[in-house]
């Protein structure tokens, strides 16, 4: 399922309109019938329902959603909240459907009189505006909106709800607080970004007749578990240990030993084939005993914590990831070196090891395997000499501008996670719950994604699918055994085994 702009979804709707030979009419039409199909899984013919039409085509759809649900027997009021003016166009071809069918169109003559009338519905169905808004509402739909998210009606938005922009950049504007939203072919942008996604409640995509071919170009999509199951890892009745990766993973330290031993633990569940941990000298004693499937290599330390990478044996491995439970020093920023240098295979660089990598970014590109990169918005701003604002408002172009800028893949983790590739691909990943929230999340998932890298074709299959084992465990869990207060990064690394158990399964 692909995401687009609203420059993008205008660009198809247009090249269906001039090169297909579709009409704007039709599209609308359809539209709107494939909007009343939806919706009339949440409704019922005993409840009065209102639709709010204002200009544009998300009026347009209005009309033809109060005419249809009209004919199928639903008690419908449809309320016009802009002049006759605002209405052009295919809109204006619909409104004339909507009256020569011989059904009453109210106007919103004054505010007072509108909301008194709108406190009778039991549900509101939004198409007031559409993925054109940028900026504040005027009056009076600022009022508008606001009268209608005071109501306790049940709000259902088309496409988008009214006020929210399609795209990244959104301020703290009036805009519909939705419980559903009724998205037309492809959702938006902004049904991701931690600002406004919660606008649109509930929401699920349906097709207007668009080809295709048209809706696989913006080069952002929205990753799931029948994707997953169609690219996730098949494991030969003849393979063996080293069929399945031979990784390391360094970092931890007396101060923080947890951290390493839930990347490696996680590692392994994953079903790596081989798994060293490159760990400081004091740590070891401390996790080994619950590690018995791994190896140790020992690192010079210096008050608990590693000093440096000259004793990790790089050569045994085909994949590395580093950054749990290390601290920032200056010392070991310059250690990176040695990484690029000798290290083989993937890299996965996450935690403190981000910090490190910045003075290193000039060496990704020219390193000869994938560099991955996972951070979470405060240290992605730290990466970009920009705000934590900046990220949550701009997640999709930042990362793709800096994956492109410097030959990297990007994890950029939260809610909804962003995976970016060095040529731009992204794909956004949204399982998961505030279960995750607590410390060790970040170490476990490293460690399914060096596992899953370590033994995929694809690297961006492979951390799409691993965000999404992450994600679907913890959903689990906490359906069943858990919470999402009490769910722990360890409780996650023992619900791997189901959740794997599920994936290869179906495949």
């Amino acid at each position: 399922m692909e995401i687009v702009t609203a420059q993008e979804m205008y660009e198809r709707d247009q090249v269906a309109i001039q090169t297909v030979g579709v009409s704007g009419v039709m599209l609308m039409e359809n539209a709107g019938r494939a909007i009343c199909d939806d919706v009339a899984k949440k409704i019922t013919t005993d409840q009065r329902i209102a639709v709010l039409i204002g200009g544009g085509n998300n009026g347009g759809d209005g009309f033809v959603i109060a005419r249809t649900l009209r004919t199928r027997g639903f008690q419908v009021e449809a309320w016009q909240v802009v002049s006759d003016e605002k209405i052009t166009g295919d809109a204006h071809a619909h409104k004339e459907m909507y009256m020569n069918s011989g059904f009453y169109l109210h106007h919103m003559e004054d505010l007072t009189s509108f909301q008194k009338a709108l406190q009778q519905a039991d549900v509101i169905i939004d198409a007031i505006l559409g993925i054109g808004v940028r900026g504040p509402l005027r009056p009076p739909l600022d009022q508008v909106v606001s009268i209608l998210n005071d109501l306790p009606a049940y709000t259902i938005s088309v496409d988008i709800p009214s006020g929210v922009p399609a795209d990244e950049g959104a301020e703290d504007f009036e805009r519909v607080q939705a419980d559903y939203t009724c998205i037309i072919e492809a959702p938006k942008m902004s049904a991701f970004l931690q600002s406004t996604s919660p606008y649109y409640g509930e929401w699920n995509v349906v097709e207007i007749g668009l080809p295709n071919h048209l809706m696989d170009q913006a080069n952002r999509e929205v990753w799931n578990v029948q994707e997953a199951l169609r690219s996730f890892p098949v494991r030969a009745p003849h393979s063996h240990k080293g069929s399945h990766g031979k990784g390391v993973v360094i970092g931890g330290s007396y101060h923080m030993p947890g951290s390493i031993a839930m990347t490696a633990k996680a590692a392994l569940r994953s079903g790596i084939g081989l798994l060293a941990i490159a760990t400081s000298k004091s740590s070891i004693p401390m996790i080994a005993p619950y590690l018995q499937e791994a190896t140790f290599q020992s690192l010079q330390e210096e008050d608990g914590w590693i000093r440096n990478l000259k004793n990790v044996d790089w050569s045994a491995f085909d994949g590395v990831a580093i950054g749990m439970g290390i601290r920032r020093s200056t010392s070991l920023t310059a250690q990176m070196d040695e990484l690029f240098t000798h290290a083989n295979g993937p890299m996965i660089i996450d935690a403190d090891g981000i910090y490190h990598i910045k003075e290193k970014l000039d060496k990704c590109a020219g390193y000869p395997h994938p560099v991955i990169l996972t951070p979470h918005p405060g240290e992605f701003a730290y990466l970009t000499d920009c705000s934590i604002a900046e990220v949550m408002q701009f997640p999709f172009s930042m990362t793709r501008n800096f994956a492109k800028a410097n030959g990297v893949y990007v994890v950029l983790k939260g809610p909804s996670t962003i995976i970016t590739t060095p040529e731009g691909q992204q794909r956004v990943e949204t399982s998961g719950n505030e279960g995750l929230a607590k410390g060790g999340s970040g170490d476990v998932l490293s460690g399914i994604l060096l596992a899953l890298t370590l033994q995929s074709s694809s690297v961006f299959d492979a951390l799409a699918n691993g965000c999404l084992v992450h994600g679907k465990t913890a959903e689990r869990l906490t359906k069943t055994t858990h919470s999402t207060f009490d769910l722990l990064a360890t409780d996650l690394i023992d619900g791997l085994s189901e959740t794997f158990r599920t994936f290869s399964s179906s495949t």
